[in-house]
């Protein structure tokens, strides 16, 4: 199966809804990700633009390694892949 960053987005909220059932604290770590990429089975997430505002809300710290796993198991339940996650901020 072929994915696209596209797809992706069209099922975020999806993806993001599941995460949140699953593990709270790990949802709260990347609902404010912007999804900038997906190639060969990773998908890139930007965390830059909240650090753009006076006053934004800075989630790097709760953003730990021990929370990616969460959130893949959710992309690969949705999307049957086996997807890494890749932060860039």
């Amino acid at each position: 199966m072929s994915l696209e960053l596209r797809e992706i987005k069209e099922r975020w909220n999806d993806v993001l809804d599941s995460l949140e059932r699953s593990d709270r604290v790990a949802w709260l770590a990347y609902f404010d990700g912007r999804l900038v990429s997906f190639e060969s089975g990773i998908l890139t997430l930007d965390f830059s633009d909240p650090n753009k505002f006076e006053g934004g809300h800075d989630y790097s710290k709760v953003r730990h390694e021990r929370f990616r796993p969460a959130l893949e198991s959710v992309l690969k339940e949705i999307f049957g892949l086996d997807i890494s996650v890749r932060e860039i901020s």
